[in-house]
């Protein structure tokens, strides 16, 4: 059985300096370092992480996320988690990341922070 693919589309957002990275598969440790690429190719204030269709997430991808957020955080910028179903709201909640980067309902929300 194949793995899952993980794509990833950027997107602009309404506000000048707002990249939407739209995620699609699963966040796992196969498509790790390909998820680090992407978050690493621009430093914009604001990156959303649009995961309305990440089913779920292991801890590879979680690092990924955090790692990114440590970095924006250096620099002053702002990461925003939009979209999040249950299963890796779970995730978020048991590693306390949901207590450090915002978690909106949808893209349209996080762009109003």
């Amino acid at each position: 059985m194949q793995p899952e693919p993980l794509t990833i589309e950027t997107l602009t957002g309404k506000a000048e300096g707002t990249r939407i990275l739209r995620l699609t598969g699963p966040l796992t440790l196969l498509n790790f370092f390909a998820l680090q690429t992407e978050l690493a190719k621009e430093h914009t204030p604001v990156t959303i992480l649009d995961l309305t269709e990440v089913p779920y997430m292991d801890s590879a991808g979680m690092g990924a996320i955090i790692i990114h957020f440590v970095s924006a955080q250096r620099r002053g910028h702002k990461v925003i988690a939009s979209g999040v179903n249950f299963r890796v709201l779970e995730l978020f909640k048991l590693t306390k990341v949901d207590s450090l980067i915002p978690l909106t309902a949808s893209v349209e929300e996080a762009e109003l922070l």
